[in-house]
């Protein structure tokens, strides 16, 4: 490999460590931040945040390294230039064609890598999102409760409190409930303790020990007290929770499905997905080559209007896939429309702009005497 492939080829990849791993700090740290206010809504269990903080992880790589990839050539191409650097290439016989083999033994593996993440590594990291999130869902109410504090179950319509059990005699400590029959009537349970089961069919329970219960109809004076030595309240059936259900929720789920079933399904969702997928490393390597004369800048003239338009149609062309995705999937575009008509035109753009970076400017025609005279 020439001097010239080499340096371009580490300050690349130096370019795209620092990229990187600033994009990976900045996305954990809002993911975290979004998933801890979850946990504190009771929407997820603390114990899956860090979890789910993994798998998303996997699933927001695909557009981090293209991002990564954009950004690292663009800044090396730059940097070029602004230090007058290209001008040695320049003279040396290199053009802006010569950076492309550079630029793509640094991408094709990026995008290959991209292309595994989205076809085969992404969709399994979403089932297991989905299926925590299910397996959360499905839990009893039980698991839900922690002592000290109210928290909500079912969509509200059951409101529990527990005490700290300081005797350890019992399950759980003492209990308030609160819970919305749906008739009208509204009932509220107090008890000394309460233990927790599941019988042999898999149905889940709460036995409470001694204490009360409240029946308040709404916009009614009908009122009932009933003292209990020991109530049972069931938390839900047996398939609610089953293995087999949850997984039937997950695949459910597009971004979950994998290749072979969004194939067979033929549908147009299914179409938008797989568009989405397949566009990925494509679009990540149009834009590392769309970065290499997009990098041109003027050392004298500045180099800020160059990165921000180079900004601007990196983030239109990541929206317009999104935007195809969601009219292949409404039927509103074609399949192969929409797959290569996108990524056409931004290979046809990346074209432009080589030919306009390196086309030979006509020169001016010299002045004639008289005309040099009247000026």
């Amino acid at each position: 490999m020439s001097l010239f492939k080499r340096s371009v080829v580490a300050e690349i990849t130096s370019h795209a460590g620092v990229v990187m791993s600033t994009l990976m700090v900045v996305w954990l740290s809002v993911l975290l931040v979004r998933l801890l206010g979850q946990a504190a809504e009771g929407l997820i269990g603390s114990d899956l945040v860090l979890g789910i903080a993994a798998f998303s992880s996997i699933t927001a790589l695909p557009t981090i390294l293209t991002v990564t990839l954009f950004i690292a050539v663009l800044v090396t191409v730059s940097r070029s230039y602004r230090e007058n650097e290209m001008i040695v290439w320049f003279t040396s016989g290199i053009s802006l064609i010569t950076w492309l083999k550079p630029v793509l033994r640094v991408a094709l593996p990026i995008c290959a890598l991209i292309a595994l993440l989205t076809i085969q590594v992404s969709p399994w990291a979403y089932a297991e999102i989905e299926e925590n999130r299910q397996r959360f869902e499905q839990r009893s109410d039980i698991f839900k409760i922690a002592t000290g504090q109210f928290i909500e179950t079912q969509s509200g319509q059951r409101v529990f409190f527990i005490e700290q059990d300081e005797s350890q005699d019992s399950g759980l400590g003492r209990v308030f409930a609160r819970v919305n029959q749906g008739d009208g009537w509204i009932s509220t349970i107090t008890s000394e303790h309460a233990d927790y089961r599941v019988d042999e069919e898999g149905r889940r329970y709460i036995d409470l020990g001694p204490g009360n219960r409240y029946d308040m109809r709404n916009n009614s004076t009908e009122f009932r007290m009933t003292h209990f030595d020991s109530f049972t309240m069931q938390i839900y059936g047996a398939d609610a929770g089953s293995e087999e259900a949850i997984r039937t929720a997950v695949q459910s789920r597009l971004k979950a499905r994998t290749m072979t079933s969004l194939i067979a399904d033929n549908a147009p969702k299914s179409d938008g997905q797989i568009m989405w997928r397949i566009s990925m490393p494509i679009a990540a390597l149009n834009l590392a080559l769309l970065a290499i004369p997009l990098g041109a800048i003027n050392p004298r003239a500045g180099r800020s209007i160059n990165l921000v338009i180079a900004g601007l149609i990196a983030l239109l062309y990541m929206n317009l896939l999104n935007l195809m995705r969601s009219w292949i999937g409404n039927g509103t575009v074609g399949f192969l429309e929409g797959t290569i008509g996108l990524n056409l035109i931004v290979s046809l753009l990346c074209i432009f702009f080589f030919w306009w970076q390196i086309r030979v400017k006509k020169p001016k025609a010299p002045l004639h005497t008289s005309e040099m005279a009247a000026s």
